[in-house]
């Protein structure tokens, strides 16, 4: 054999296929489970000792250099977090004691299939992790825009991720869950299918980090000064409502601003209209821990708000764009384990496996031990302790000792006493026996799917049912496509029938009834809306009457609204009207609102230009508001949309739409209103939808 023979031959031990093969460590020992980490009893902790589950973990954490794996695309801004109505009784945790006492955060928004440079508008969980710099020490809240998640157990999330990613042969598609590898684990996992629900509805299509609510996801536990404790969940909601886009909105968008979202959230910043949240908890007491019909362990549940309610404890107000996009939101490093006095966790096999793995990850993509020093990362309070050197090190410790106990430095570092603040872990007794097994009180995996849909409004369940069949169609083996509609049978008939016929598939029996139970809570059909903030395009040329243009958007700019006048050219538009943008630079997918004011001159230019007739024809289309003064209502009503929504005369607002003949201020003023409550009100799918051009 040659020289180059042999080469080959060593090159060909590490193209390795795996059929037909069993599964194995990286030392070659043989696996019997891998659904399930090692814990103390079906309920009770997991175990350091599971050498398969740290091995599984530690490779996943350290697949990617330098980017994170998941949360790769982020967004982050300071802010104040201040507690409104204090729980000491349940909770020892300093910035949860006294009202009116301030903490400063960090948030880091972001997607979590992509890569850094994927879209902003892309269907998928985000992410919404809080950093509290206490008095006590820095407190992380790691959560998403979904209360629950895809696995019970958080030795699958390689698995998971890995199926969700691009599929490994052709690194095809980014930031998309349409793909059989992610839909082939969905189809084999019945525990993910309440999260596909979350996931194919609009809460997968955030309008806005800023109208986006967060969930610690977990069920965590607030210890009291007495050692008692309260299981507790966290829950953001934003002052704006919660809203979002529709999916042929996201696309475009895609394309015309792929930083929509981050853009979105700097610029409302930067112009004094940083957005607000409120921090609820739901607080269940330890006796009541078997009183539900699922496990309160289980991180693909929900407390439905109905038998718990809300109660909010604070406010976050994020008012400061970060200085250097790569030193601050870039080196931030989240831990569920960063935790103060007050705050504990639970038995929760996924919230375990997390605990272990974010200060993995974090060691290997931020280059060693010491990222907690970064500024970004560092606490308030002082840091004192025998750590010492390693990768990126900089403090510079003039201790005579690196060691407890000591004498030499008069035992300092000493210890501290819970009085003192010292962290104590919650008590809890622990028996059982060592096991890879999950408790049957985790085994009901379609409830909550089926709770979750009958919550949803009726144009919410079409677009959920319109999410299955685009994700479903891009499948390629039709036995995937087959095995996620049976599923779906026993969330709801009606459900998988639709789909079913959508992708040409047979329907499944209806062996599963509806339980007809529903959480009005979960419904995006009833949030609050406001002005403040939407963005309207007001769409001019020449000779646009500008008297009644700006006695318009002088009442919407007193509300808060952006109004931004886009026109064919730039400059200011004969009339004295300014032009803030070109109509050709933007679309109407980035803007909440369009507005057509008077003027024959102007609306004559605007008919014969396509870019406006997109404006109205797709505003229309994606269920937005639509207002038109004057002559600008010839020019709505020649665009290919439903004109069973326009007046034939004076001001009326049907579905959003908002039209007004004549011009007289006192009409003004009643159209301002109309059309003000119908952008405040987001999204009009109650109107009937003509075709629209692609």
């Amino acid at each position: 054999m040659s020289s180059g023979d042999r080469k080959l031959e060593d090159l060909s031990r590490d193209r390795v296929g795996h059929e037909d093969e069993r599964l194995t460590t990286d030392q070659g020992v043989r696996v019997e489970h891998t659904d399930d980490s090692l814990t103390v009893g079906e309920r009770g902790p997991t175990l350091i000792e599971d050498f398969h589950f740290r091995e599984k973990l530690t490779r996943f954490d350290h697949e990617r250099i330098p980017e994170r794996v998941v949360h790769a695309r982020g967004a982050g801004a300071y802010g104040t977090f201040t507690c409104t109505d204090p729980i000491p009784e349940v909770t020892k945790a300093d910035f949860l004691a006294e009202a009116g006492r301030e903490t400063p955060v960090f948030v880091r928004f972001s997607t979590v299939a992509g890569s850094r440079g994927s879209a902003d508008t892309v269907r998928d969980v985000r992410g919404f992790a809080t950093k509290f710099y206490t008095r006590e020490g820095n407190y992380d809240l790691v959560g998403n825009n979904f209360p629950v998640f895809f696995i019970q157990d958080g030795i699958k999330f390689p698995d998971f991720v890995h199926a969700v990613k691009p599929e490994p042969r052709n690194e095809i598609p980014q930031a998309s869950s349409a793909h059989d590898t992610l839909w082939d684990f969905i189809s084999l996992q019945p525990e993910t299918i309440h999260m596909v629900m979350w996931l194919m509805s609009d809460r997968a299509l955030p309008r806005s980090y800023r109208t986006m609510q967060g969930f610690g996801v977990h069920t965590f536990r607030f210890v009291n000064a007495e050692g008692k404790g309260t299981f507790v969940k966290f829950h953001w909601r934003p002052k704006l409502g919660t809203h979002s886009l529709v999916w042929d909105e996201t696309q475009k968008i895609a394309g015309a601003d792929p930083d929509f979202n981050r853009r979105d959230l700097w610029d409302a910043i930067e112009s004094g209209n940083g957005p607000e949240y409120e921090l609820g908890v739901q607080l269940v007491p330890e006796e009541r821990e078997h009183n539900f019909d699922f496990d309160l362990l289980d991180a693909t549940k929900i407390i439905p708000e109905e038998e718990v309610p809300l109660r909010i404890v604070g406010r976050m107000v994020l008012d400061r764009n970060p200085d250097n996009f790569f030193a601050e939101t870039e080196q931030v490093a989240f831990h569920t384990a960063n935790v103060v006095p007050g705050i504990d966790f639970t038995n929760d096999p996924l919230l375990q496996a997390r605990n272990f793995s974010y200060l993995d990850t974090q060691l290997i993509r931020l280059g060693g031990p010491n990222f907690a020093q970064l500024p970004v990362n560092r606490p308030l309070a002082e840091v004192h302790h025998h750590q010492r050197d390693g990768y990126g090190q900089h403090r510079i410790d003039v201790s005579p000792v690196s060691y407890h106990p000591n004498s030499i430095a008069g035992g300092c570092p000493a210890l501290a006493s819970p009085s003192e603040g010292a962290y104590r872990h919650y008590t809890e007794r622990v028996d059982g026996t060592k096991i890879r097994k999950r408790s049957p009180s985790f085994e009901d995996h379609y409830s909550q799917a089926t709770l979750f849909w009958n919550s949803m409004s009726d144009w919410e369940q079409q677009h959920i049912a319109d999410a299955f069949q685009f994700e479903l169609g891009k499948v390629e083996r039709e036995y995937i496509r087959e095995r996620v509609v049976e599923h779906l049978a026993h969330v709801d008939h009606g459900l998988a029938s639709q789909v079913a016929g959508g992708l040409g598939l047979e329907t499944p029996a209806d062996t599963s009834p509806n339980h007809g139970r529903s959480s009005p809570a979960l419904s995006q059909a009833n949030q609050p809306g406001s002005v403040a903030t939407r963005k309207v395009a007001v769409l001019a040329a020449d000779g646009v009457d500008a008297g009644p243009l700006e006695h318009v958007l002088q009442s919407l700019r007193s509300q808060g609204a952006v109004c931004e006048v886009l026109a064919p050219h730039a400059g200011t538009l004969e009339g004295g009207v300014t032009v803030d943008r070109g109509l050709l630079t933007m679309a109407s997918v980035l803007y909440d609102a369009v507005l057509v004011p008077g003027g024959r001159e102007s609306v004559e230019e605007l008919r014969g230009n396509g870019a406006a007739m997109r404006y109205v024809a797709e505003a229309f289309k994606h269920a937005k508001p639509l207002g038109a003064i004057g002559d600008g209502v010839a020019l709505v009503r020649e665009a290919p949309i439903d004109n069973a929504h326009l007046s034939e005369n004076g001001l009326v607002d049907d579905a959003g739409v908002v039209t007004l003949a004549s011009t007289d201020n006192g009409e003004l003023d009643a159209f301002a209103a109309a059309f003000a409550q119908a952008i405040a009100g987001h999204r009009h799918f109650d109107r009937r939808l003509a075709a629209v051009p692609a």
